[in-house]
């Protein structure tokens, strides 16, 4: 039966590749076709989708909500919302960190520069960002159709 305990244990490694691929492998292929493309963000969306989906017609969390801080926690009571806002990060964070990837490589930007923004965008998300659009500030983007 799938259980959010289930579902957390597969999305986590599932993202946990996507990162070890921007780290170690970001000019491959593989990580081309799987993280820098958006494949791998836009399989977390759709497992988002469902499950919020799920959440909200088959566990809806009774007093839950986005008006106010304890409405927010009632709602990530309910393992499945939970599971779901983890989901959630998981997926943009990724999407972010393939974006910074694809910026960096652009702008030539050396990876050795881009690893320690894709590790904070990986554990803190926002950190991370703000980090990268401050090391990408020294690497203008090439002219258009240069």
């Amino acid at each position: 039966m799938l259980t959010p305990d289930f579902l957390f244990s597969v999305a986590n490694p599932v993202a946990l590749l996507g990162w070890a691929l921007l780290v170690l492998a970001p000019r491959w292929r593989g990580t081309r076709a799987v993280v820098l493309s958006g494949a791998l963000p836009l399989l977390l969306a759709v497992a988002y989708t469902a499950l919020i989906g799920y959440q909200t017609v088959v566990h809806p969390a009774a007093e839950g909500g986005f008006g106010s801080l304890a409405q927010v926690a009632a709602l990530f009571r309910q393992p499945w919302a939970l599971l779901a806002g983890w989901v959630h990060y998981l997926c943009f964070d990724m999407w972010t960190g393939a974006w910074e990837t694809r910026d960096a490589q652009l702008r030539g930007v050396p990876h050795w520069l881009l690893v320690p923004c894709l590790l904070l965008t990986f554990m803190f998300g926002p950190v991370g960002l703000l980090l990268y659009f401050g090391v990408r500030q020294r690497y203008p983007a090439p002219p258009a159709g240069a």
